[in-house]
C-alpha cells in the first residue's frame, strides 16, 4: 500500500458530493411522503394508492419477491408494469410503471409517483446504502417512504439538506396485538404439551432451515398442513408456499424470520420458537425491530380482529414483553454510502494497481470521512469477494472485477463459492458458459420415483440459477443461455415445493436437542 497518495477525489468530498451525482433528481422539486409505523398499520396501501392513480412510477424492494407482488397488484388493477431486477427484465411494450429491487432503481428515468419501502433498511451493513441511493436519488416528483420509524430522524435531515419538502404521517396498528398471558408450554418446552396448543393460523418462527423443515414434517405428522418459508428458498417457491397458507391449503406456517419484511399473510398467533438467533458469529437475543416486525404480522386487518403473539416457555415471555414495548428508534446518524466505481478506477490509476481489494482497502482505511449526513458503508463483503477475483481473474477488467466483487452470493457457503469462481474463470478466459446440466433426479412426472433427499441440492442449485441469471445481463456474450433461466427455475421450483410437502425434518429441533445436552 502507498498510504500518503494525494488525489482530487477525496472521501469527504464524495460525500459532500454524493447528492449533486442524481442529476436527474436535483433537477426537480421533490416533495417526501414518509408514512411510518408498525406492521399492519397500511403504511404501503396509502403510498400504493398513489402508485396506481400516477401517471408513471417506480416501486422499490427489499425483495424480488415483492418487486414480483406488487407488479401483479399494478396489472391486475389495470396499470401495465415492468418487473426489473437483478435477475429478469420483463418488459411491457408501453408501460409507464416499473416494480424493481431497489439496487436496480433507475436514476436517469424521471417519473411521478415512487415508493421507498422498508425504509428501516438503512440499518442493514451491507445493503443499506441502496436505500439512501434511492432516497437521495430516485427522480419521482412524489416520493412515498414507507416502513417503521427507526431511521426517520436521519433521513430528515438529509432531505432538508436538499431542500426538499416533507410530510410525515404516523400511524396505528390497524388491529390490537396482543402478548398471550400463558406459554404454550408453561415453565418447561415438550413436544406433548405443545401439540394440542397448535391452532390454524398459526405461524411459529424459528432461526434455521433445519428447524423449519423439522417442525413442518413434525406438524404433518400431527395432522396439520403446513407451508414452509425460509431464506433458502427462491422467491417463486416462497410465493408459492405464501399462497398455500393464503388460500387455506396449508393449517399453519412454520417459518424464519424471512416473513419479517413484507409478506402479507393471515397470520392469527405468531409464536416465538426462542428469542435467541444465531448472527454469524454467536447467538443473540432478538432484538426490537425484529420482535416487533415478526410479532407484527399476527392479526391481518380485514381477516383478524385481534393478533396475538406466543412463546413456548414461561421464562420467554419477559423478553418478547420488553421489546415490544421497547423504543426502536434506531442509532444510526449517517446514512450509509458506498464507494463507485469511477472513486475505485482513480484510485487503481494513481496507485498504479489492479487489484480490486487494495484500492477497497485504501479507500476504507485511508479516507476519512467528515461528512453530517452520510458515512461509508461496511464494505466487508466487497472486499471479501474483490479478494477472490483479484486472486483467480488477475488480469481482468477492473471495471469486470468491480461487477463480479458486487455479484448476489454467500462466499460463506463452499458451493455457492465454487460456482461463483466456475462463472468468474469463464468471464475471465471469455469462454461460454451453459446453464448447470438438469440432474436426473429433477423430474417430477411421476410421483412413485419422487424422492425428496434432494431438496438442499435443489436449493443450491436454484442458487446457482440465480447468480447465472444476474451474470447473464453483465456478460451475455459469455452466460449464454440467459433465456431458459425461466423455464428451468420453475422446473427446480417445482421440485422444491414438492419435497417441501414429503420432507421428513432432522429428528430434533435445536432446542430440542440443547435440553438432551442438559
Amino acid at each position: 500500500m502507498k498510504p500518503n497518495i494525494h488525489f482530487n477525489l477525496l472521501a469527504n468530498d464524495y460525500a459532500a458530493s454524493f447528492a449533486l451525482d442524481f442529476k436527474q433528481a436535483r433537477a426537480i422539486n421533490r416533495h417526501h411522503h414518509f408514512y411510518v409505523g408498525p406492521t399492519n398499520s397500511g403504511k404501503t396501501y396509502h403510498a400504493f394508492n398513489a402508485l396506481i392513480a400516477a401517471k408513471s412510477g417506480v416501486y422499490l424492494a427489499p425483495l424480488r419477491l415483492l418487486a414480483m407482488e406488487v407488479r401483479d397488484k399494478l396489472i391486475a388493477a389495470g396499470v401495465p408494469c415492468n418487473l426489473i431486477t437483478g435477475e429478469e427484465r420483463d418488459i411491457i411494450d408501453g408501460a409507464q410503471h416499473t416494480a424493481s429491487t431497489i439496487e436496480m432503481m433507475n436514476p436517469n428515468k424521471l417519473v411521478d409517483v415512487a415508493i421507498i419501502d422498508e425504509i428501516q433498511m438503512l440499518q442493514d451493513p451491507d445493503r443499506g446504502s441502496a436505500w439512501t441511493a434511492a432516497l437521495v436519488g430516485v427522480p419521482a416528483r412524489q416520493v412515498f417512504v414507507c416502513g417503521s420509524n427507526a431511521v426517520t430522524a436521519p433521513c430528515l435531515q438529509v432531505i432538508e439538506s436538499l431542500n426538499e419538502t416533507v410530510e410525515i404521517t404516523h400511524l396505528q396498528r390497524m388491529t390490537p396485538l396482543v402478548l398471550e398471558d400463558e406459554s404454550l408450554c408453561g415453565k418447561r418446552y415438550s413436544k406433548p404439551k405443545l401439540k394440542p396448543k397448535l391452532q390454524k393460523g398459526d405461524a411459529i418462527i424459528v432461526f434455521s432451515r433445519k428447524d423449519v423443515l423439522t417442525f413442518s414434517a413434525r406438524f404433518k405428522q400431527w395432522g396439520f398442513t403446513v407451508a414452509s418459508i425460509y431464506g433458502a428458498l427462491s422467491p417463486e417457491v416462497r410465493r408459492h408456499e405464501s399462497e398455500r397458507f393464503c388460500t387455506g391449503q396449508a393449517d399453519i406456517l412454520v417459518a424464519t424470520d424471512a416473513i419479517g419484511m413484507g409478506l402479507n399473510l393471515p397470520i392469527r398467533r405468531v409464536i416465538f420458537s426462542a428469542i435467541h438467533k444465531f448472527d454469524g458469529v454467536a447467538a443473540r437475543l432478538l432484538n426490537a425491530t425484529e420482535v416487533r416486525q415478526i410479532a407484527g404480522r399476527a392479526g391481518r386487518f380485514g381477516i383478524y380482529e385481534t393478533g396475538f403473539v406466543s412463546i413456548l416457555e414461561d421464562d420467554e415471555r419477559f423478553h418478547i414483553e420488553h421489546m415490544l414495548a421497547t423504543d426502536d428508534t434506531s442509532e444510526l446518524t449517517k446514512l450509509p454510502i458506498a464507494p463507485n466505481f469511477n472513486q475505485l478506477a482513480e484510485i487503481a490509476e494513481k496507485m498504479h494497481t489492479a487489484k480490486l481489494a487494495e484500492c477497497l482497502e485504501y479507500f476504507a482505511q485511508q479516507l476519512k470521512f467528515e461528512n453530517a449526513l452520510f458515512a461509508l458503508s461496511n464494505v466487508a463483503t466487497l472486499h471479501a469477494q474483490a479478494l477472490l477475483v483479484d486472486e483467480f481473474a488477475p488480469k481482468m477488467a477492473l471495471k469486470d472485477k468491480f461487477i463480479f466483487a458486487c455479484a448476489p452470493i454467500s462466499i460463506n457457503t463452499n458451493i455457492e463459492k465454487d460456482y461463483f469462481l466456475m462463472c468468474l474463470q469463464s468471464a475471465y478466459l471469455l469462454a461460454p458458459r451453459a446453464l448447470p446440466a438438469a440432474p436426473h433426479w429433477l423430474d417430477v412426472t411421476n410421483p412413485k420415483h419422487f424422492n425428496s433427499k434432494y431438496l438442499q441440492t435443489a436449493e443450491n442449485l436454484s442458487q446457482n440459477i440465480s447468480l447465472y441469471a444476474w451474470l447473464s445481463f453483465k456478460f451475455s456474450q459469455v452466460f449464454t443461455d440467459g433465456n431458459s433461466v425461466k423455464a428451468f427455475r420453475n422446473h427446480v421450483s417445482k421440485y422444491i415445493e414438492n419435497a417441501l410437502l414429503t420432507q421428513a425434518g432432522y429428528g430434533q429441533t435445536a432446542r430440542e436437542a440443547d435440553i438432551l445436552k442438559h
